[in-house]
């Protein structure tokens, strides 16, 4: 999991503190604080993780007096803290036999344990699972842990070669070696190379190798590398882009071919009329040369010479969806996992310009198979808790340039966030508008989102944000930190969701028609889970999915703090849950978005219906209205003719259970048509979710 978690990310002493030079302390009930995790002693191998935005944490390593091997790492992503050590120790063999982790995520709590008894059996618990089983030949592939921790397991990975490693609890790894770059850092210039780890995550992901076949560092939006390397991380970031970019245009020219752009007919279905707003059983749609070519009556429409017929009985055809928070770039293997899952089309809240450039070029050139869209970039203040990826600013004039470039780039919006100054907003959003560029985003420190909307937010993203109107002061002062999710959590609760306050709130956000992307999905899973089950976002995918990844996906919850008990987190979320349903009733536009993987998307339109939207109103988040937001309602977001053809087909009856979005038959992205097996295939899931 330490590898998993490690890969998402780069695609995010006091006086009572543990000195080096003691053994950690028995566990106690929660985790452990900061001050009782071990100190780094001088002369630890250091490591930092950093971001064009600048830093954002360290991992030391070095061996205890008693010859275990000790990690400690601290993280601060924009005020989601990381605070956690590990004591490892290595049999005759080089596998570790026993490994102990403490310390605290925004996940919650890290404790972890595992040992090997003098019998040979491996046994292990963290805040989510505890097995045990027969060691043999195995290495245990722990929950969590500082992501330094890595390297015990690349280097044996590389010793393996090709047999590769069979893992506790389950799975299998192996590694990959391919180029090598120089790096220049504190020894001079210095060979490095790329691998490719399978078997932790849906696809390979990247590793770079020192000439020992250790490992050097990861690259990425963040980068984990060793202190003076730091300035190397674009660069091996680039390195490692463009190989993942050979390998998935193999994969791309296999599914955009010609043969499967011929016509298709799919008769007898049961169509989602997005712009109607309803569903209409027995239709026929015809595709051809990449468009809706008719619409018609089952039976009514006669296939062209050389075209597939589908029988469309018991299944739904629905536009492609939209996931209007979805980052897009570094990461070229979950777009084609998004495609497998049925979108689309997409908005991006946040990318880095080159790598939208990318995307978009390689798209258009049949090199990528991947969802079509826009994108907007994240500019923030320069500040220790700036967006990793954001144009950072220190004044309007550098806020103005930024706006400039970002439309010179080509891009669709800008995204200011929480560590903008309030005074800045105002000019900014004006030019912003001057230019064509939508703007949205989080809201700065110290505003209230009402008055972010009134200095010119088109949208609001994330339903927090909204729940700031409601905030005491002390928590908007503080929106850039993790108060933007502990004040919501604390007093959402007890928020009167009618009063009148919140009700003019509403009108408000109506009259000026003020969109709202909440991304209901991420909170849930921070504020419910208490690591007893996986989250309803993910529970349909994880028997589909690597062992690793299902595994990450139960976690304890965002760590509780104070007398605030996950049942207040749970009631907290209901009410942000809630202030969907009343925004909507209230005539404020929603769009759908995950910011994940993209898989929870159909969860999140679960969640709109539970909170009284219709199934149809609850669709139409996900499709015609995005469409209309980006400005590509001519083209995509319904089923009509002349339209691109953006268009799913599932199995089962969406109308009675949205649920069966899940279940992708074939995909139409640009008129080609792809098989769902293939893609699921493809794009690392085993099999039909549930």
């Amino acid at each position: 999991m330490r590898l998993m978690l490690l890969a998402a990310l780069l695609a995010s002493g006091g006086a009572t503190a543990v000195s080096a030079h003691q053994a950690a302390p028995t566990a106690t009930p929660g985790p452990a604080t900061k001050e009782q995790l071990l100190t780094p002693p001088a002369g630890a191998r250091h490591y930092t993780l950093s971001s064009v935005a600048g830093k954002h944490g360290d991992n030391w390593a070095w061996t205890m007096p008693d010859g275990r091997t000790a990690y400690r790492m601290s993280m601060n992503l924009r005020g989601w803290i990381t605070e956690v050590d590990a004591l490892v120790t290595l049999g005759a063999d080089k596998r570790p036999t026993a490994i102990a982790i403490r310390g605290f995520t925004d996940s919650g709590d890290a404790t972890e344990t595992f040992n090997v008894d003098a019998s040979g059996t491996a046994r292990w618990q963290t805040v989510v699972d505890k097995g045990s089983a027969p060691f043999a030949g195995k290495r245990y592939n722990t929950y969590g842990g500082p992501y330094l921790m890595s390297e015990l397991d690349i280097g044996a990975l590389v010793a393996a070669g090709d047999k590769g490693i069979d893992m506790l609890p389950s799975g299998r790894a192996s590694i990959t070696i391919g180029q090598a770059v120089e790096v220049t850092g504190p020894k001079g210039p210095e060979q490095v190379r790329l691998g490719f780890v399978s078997g932790y995550g849906f696809s390979p992901f990247p590793v770079w190798l020192d000439k020992d076949n250790g490992m050097f560092g990861r690259a990425g939006i963040v980068s984990l590398l060793p202190e003076g390397y730091e300035a190397n991380g674009p660069k091996l970031k680039d390195a490692q882009d463009a190989a993942i970019a050979e390998a998935v245009r193999t994969v791309a020219r296999t599914f955009l071919s010609p043969a499967n752009r011929t016509p298709t007919l799919v008769d007898n279905v049961l169509m989602f009329d997005a712009v109607a707003g309803k569903y209409l059983p027995g239709r026929a749609v015809l595709i051809a040369d990449g468009k809706v070519a008719a619409v018609g009556a089952a039976g009514s429409i006669k296939a062209p010479a050389g075209a597939v017929v589908i029988d469309g009985r018991g299944k739904t055809l629905t536009p492609g969806l939209w996931d209007s928070h979805l980052h897009i770039g570094g990461d070229d293997w979950n777009l084609l996992q998004n495609v497998a899952t049925g979108i689309t089309n997409f908005r991006s809240p946040g990318s880095m310009i080159d790598e939208a450039q990318s995307m978009a070029k390689r798209r258009a050139a049949g090199e990528l198979v991947a969802p079509d869209g826009k994108v907007s970039v994240i500019v923030d203040g320069k500040n220790p808790l700036a967006a990793q990826g954001a144009e950072t600013v220190s004044s309007l004039a550098e806020t103005i340039a930024a706006v400039d470039r970002i439309k010179a780039a080509g891009m669709w919006g800008v995204k200011f966030y929480t560590s903008m100054t309030p005074a800045w907003i105002a000019p900014a959003a004006a030019h912003a508008k001057k230019l064509g560029l939508h703007v949205h985003g989080h809201i700065p420190a110290g505003m209230r989102p009402i008055e972010a909307v009134r200095a010119g937010y088109d949208e609001i993203t994330h339903i927090n944000f909204i729940m700031m109107q409601a905030m005491p002061q002390a928590v908007v002062d503080k929106a850039n930190t993790a108060a933007r999710l502990e004040g919501p959590a604390q007093y959402a609760k007890d928020v009167d969701l009618d009063s009148p306050a919140m009700k003019a709130f509403y009108a408000e956000l109506a009259k000026r028609k003020t969109i709202i992307d909440p991304t209901l999905v991420v909170w849930e899973s921070l504020m419910t889970s208490d690591g007893s089950a996986i989250s309803p976002s993910y529970a349909p995918f994880a028997d589909v999915s690597p062992p690793s990844v299902a595994r990450g996906w139960r976690t304890g919850g965002y760590p509780l703090f104070g007398n605030v008990t996950r049942d207040d987190f749970r009631k907290s979320f209901a009410k942000m849950a809630g202030v969907v349903g009343k925004l909507y009733q209230a005539g404020v536009p929603i769009v759908a978005g995950t910011d994940g993987y993209g898989l929870e998307l159909v969860r999140e339109l679960e969640l709109y219906q539970q909170v009284g939207m219709t199934n149809v109103q609850a669709l139409q988040s996900a499709t015609i209205v995005p469409a209309r937001m980006v400005g590509m309602a001519d083209t995509t977001g319904s089923i009509a003719p002349g339209k691109t053809a953006d268009i799913i087909l599932v199995e089962g009856d969406v109308s009675k259970d949205l649920g069966n979005l899940r279940h992708v038959h074939t995909v139409f992205l640009g008129g080609y048509r792809l098989d769902g097996n293939a893609l699921r295939t493809a794009s690392g899931l085993q099999g039909m979710p549930k």
